[in-house]
């Protein structure tokens, strides 16, 4: 009877036991990875799957000899433990079949991996920049080269502080996105300008971490127009989550007019550094910019989130002489959350953002920081 019993449990923990090893099986064959939107991350799938399916295997293989060894030579049916050293053959058996095993999973994987190194012959390059926290893209080869741009979040803020329903696309969506055209190669070079950062775009099977100080690169050729989306997957700070990644696909017709009404569009928006401008005019502009570039940190109201990130309402530094608060825009102060935007802004933007700051909330200089101002600080 209670052998029975016992044959009885045995068997429905080895039903439970492959019934949550397929289902695992299913899981991480169908619904952990975003369909592939090239062939480099066709074959990165593939290889997962295949790597996994040779993983159940094994674990079914294994585990099933092992229980039914327990279970027929159990102490209860009479058997002995044998007793026996130095088996050649076993040793022989424990030592090729995995290293058969390993050379069939190392040999697709390099091939793999290779294949994800090749960044020669691009059709197109892009230089690819982190910031905290947003992305700085410049076309530097190819079609539409002299393209350059800043990405950064568009979810209002509202939404992120619940103060509104949440969008379709809640933290995944910029105000400019990375257009390319489909069926080209794409090189991505990518560094940074403050902390490490890293980009991927998981439809392309394309990662790369940027690093200050260093250009990296990597490759991929999407085989499907849309919209692929992503994020920063390095933890790069306070707003490291707010750091989105939003790559279009377009045909070689549609990119072609992007490129060019793109290149038009910055040729006419071009700033003039050497224009004397009105007070308005600064502070209009200035706002534009530090609802791109400063909100996240300081707030809407100036009054910023100590002790991190200081209030400028007020500011000693802000309400202070002007060379004073144009350094610390310009290149940031060490050892603290406040980063250099002179890389990321032109000395016209700096100028408006430094002019509204120091005319708003109850900051009233009435001063006008001029371009020229901040081009004499560069270093």
């Amino acid at each position: 009877m209670k052998s029975s019993e016992s044959a009885r449990s045995i068997a429905t923990w080895t039903v439970a036991i492959l019934g949550m090893a397929f289902s695992g099986l299913a899981l991480a064959l169908e619904w952990n990875l975003q369909p592939a939107g090239s062939k480099l991350a066709a074959d990165i799938h593939d290889l997962h799957e295949y790597v996994m399916i040779l993983c159940t295997v094994i674990f079914i293989g294994v585990f099933s000899f092992m229980f039914y060894s327990v279970y027929a030579h159990r102490k209860s049916k009479g058997h002995k433990a044998a007793q026996f050293h130095e088996n050649t053959t076993i040793e022989i058996l424990w030592t090729v079949i995995p290293a058969i095993i390993l050379v069939g999973i190392a040999w697709p994987t390099t091939r793999t991996v290779v294949a994800q190194k090749d960044t020669s012959n691009p059709d197109l390059t892009i230089k690819v920049t982190g910031y905290q926290w947003k992305w700085g893209y410049d076309y530097v080869k190819g079609e539409g080269e002299g393209i350059s741009f800043v990405s950064t979040l568009s979810t209002p803020r509202e939404q992120i502080e619940n103060k509104a329903p949440k969008g379709e696309h809640y933290l995944l969506e910029v105000d400019n996105e990375l257009v390319v055209p489909i069926g080209k190669k794409i090189r991505i070079l990518t560094t940074a300008g403050d902390v490490i950062h890293s980009w991927w775009v998981p439809a392309f099977g394309a990662k790369q971490d940027a690093i200050p100080g260093f250009i990296r690169d990597l490759w991929f050729r999407p085989e499907k127009t849309g919209t692929f989306r992503s994020q920063c997957v390095e933890l790069c700070g306070k707003e490291h989550g707010f750091m989105p990644i939003v790559v279009t696909v377009v045909t070689q017709e549609e990119y072609s007019k992007w490129a060019g009404d793109k290149l038009k569009m910055i040729a006419a928006a071009a700033d003039d550094p050497n224009k004397q401008y009105t007070l308005d005019e600064l502070k209009k502009r200035g706002e534009q910019v530090y609802a791109r570039n400063c909100v996240a940190c300081h707030q809407a109201t100036g009054k910023g989130t100590p002790p991190a990130f200081p209030p400028l309402d007020g500011s000693k530094t802000v309400l202070g002489p002007k060379e004073g608060q144009i350094t610390t825009v310009l290149n940031g102060r060490p050892k603290t959350a406040m980063v250099a935007f002179g890389p990321q802004l032109n000395d016209v933007e700096l100028a408006a953002v430094i002019t509204y700051t120091r005319n708003n909330w109850s900051n009233k200089t009435g001063e006008a920081i001029q371009p020229a101002d901040v081009k004499a600080l560069r270093k």
